[in-house]
């Protein structure tokens, strides 16, 4: 299949409608990758056993994120002893979130399920999302009870910024969830005909509606590696997950310019007081330096923050595509 023939695909994702072969399965497991060469083994082992006990064909979309370790030869291993693995070979590292919306545009499931590589997330659990589905639910998503294995600082700081962004957007995004999840295919259809690059998929799933119910369970520690999600991303997503679905920031910018302005008039008042009314002398220079320097960090932050909204407008109108695969197997009669 020629590059630009898979380049087709992802732009036919743009109009709405996800690239998907003919032959649907019901089920589709997305399992993003970065350099999870050790613990490939081990993570089909737990899965395929979770496929088995399905009540219907399905498949496993892995997509390679541009992984620099051995990752892409296991996954062409596994996909040789099993033909339910499909595999997707992005060109270079395109990030978390975008794997996960290539795996889905690629995806024939009538339910697809997004799960971590690392087994933090248990397979065994794919099952009980399924029967949730079947009653009615068009998503279902892991909600973590306890999470093992990580520090008392991304404790604190996740589970503050889930109750953070919860009261800053007006979509009702569940807390102490991650992209664990289960997503039907009338949501799913809906999800992939958004295609904006600063992507926070947990949160465009609640945006898109539908029925949607939680089922809880207990995240065991990273399997092997290391935490793809080092404080530098996590920064970079929580702040990806509030500008995409919060004017609030700048919303701010407009009161902190207004509490500004404020100030500054009072401050004005009093100077004419004291010069006309009192006659007595204007203070001196170090009491005007605090307020211009004031006047002026309000004035940086703003800039600031209409900045990073004016960013993100500068690389949605450039109309890039989302990925660039390298290649594909599993997707057509003639594997690249």
């Amino acid at each position: 299949m020629p590059d630009f023939a898979l380049a087709a695909r992802e732009m036919s994702a743009m109009a709405g409608s996800a690239a998907r072969k003919t032959d649907a399965v019901d089920y589709s497991v997305v399992i993003p990758v970065f350099n999870e060469e050790e613990g490939l083994p081990a993570l089909w082992e737990r899965l395929s056993a979770a496929l088995d006990k399905l009540d219907g064909p399905s498949e496993a979309v892995f997509v390679n994120d541009g992984s620099k370790d051995g990752t892409l030869d296991g996954l062409k291993r596994l996909r040789a002893s099993d033909p339910r693995v499909k595999i997707i070979s992005f060109s270079r590292n395109f990030g978390h979130q975008i794997a996960i919306s290539a795996g889905m545009d690629y995806s024939s499931g009538r339910a697809v399920v997004v799960i971590d590589a690392d087994l933090q997330d248990p397979p065994e659990l794919i099952p009980d999302m399924i029967e949730k589905w079947r009653d009615g639910y068009e998503v279902v998503y892991a909600v973590r009870e306890k999470r093992e294995g990580e520090s008392r600082f991304k404790l604190l700081t996740a589970a503050l910024f889930y109750r953070v962004l919860r009261r800053l957007t007006n979509v009702d995004i569940p807390v102490d969830v991650g992209d664990f999840r289960l997503v039907g295919r009338r949501a799913l259809d809906a999800l992939c005909g958004m295609r904006e690059h600063h992507r926070f998929v947990r949160g465009m799933v609640s945006w898109v509606g539908f029925p949607q119910t939680g089922v809880g369970y207990q995240r065991a520690p990273r399997f092997a590696g290391e935490t793809k999600y080092p404080l530098k991303k996590m920064v970079k997503f929580a702040f990806d997950g509030i500008t995409s679905f919060s004017w609030v920031p700048l919303r701010l910018a407009s009161y902190f310019g207004l509490i500004a302005a404020i100030i500054s008039f009072l401050v004005v008042v009093w100077a004419l007081y004291v010069k006309f009314i009192l006659r007595d002398a204007i203070p001196g220079w170090s009491s005007l330096i605090v307020a211009v320097m004031a006047v002026a960090s309000v004035q940086f932050l703003t800039l600031w923050i209409v900045g990073e909204y004016v960013g993100r407008i500068y690389d949605e109108v450039r109309q890039r595509p989302l990925y660039i695969i390298g290649e594909a197997h599993g997707f057509s009669d003639d594997d690249r």
